[in-house]
């Protein structure tokens, strides 16, 4: 059986990230600063957010514009390291 390849993914290009959190002690505004720490030019429209059904969640949507595979990497990695994040896709 042939694997399938992942498609490749050419750079630049709009790439959305959805971070799901605790909605406390600022969650939203620490993703942010985290996520534009890679992508500084984070557009304030590029930015959404969703509290769940009870308001004990909070999913924070930002779309940015993705230089490289190693960009998206590092904002993973370190939305992951804050400890804040529950969820990351």
């Amino acid at each position: 059986m042939q694997q399938e390849e992942s498609p490749k993914i050419e750079y630049p290009c709009r790439y959305p990230i959805k971070v799901m959190g605790l909605d406390v002690d600022e969650f939203s505004s620490a993703i942010i600063d985290i996520i534009r720490q890679h992508a500084p030019e984070l557009a304030e429209e590029d930015i959404n957010f969703r509290p769940s059904r009870h308001g004990k969640y909070l999913a924070v949507n930002v779309i940015i514009t993705a230089r490289s595979l190693e960009q998206i990497k590092a904002i993973f990695d370190d939305l992951k390291a804050s400890g804040r994040v529950a969820m990351v896709i």
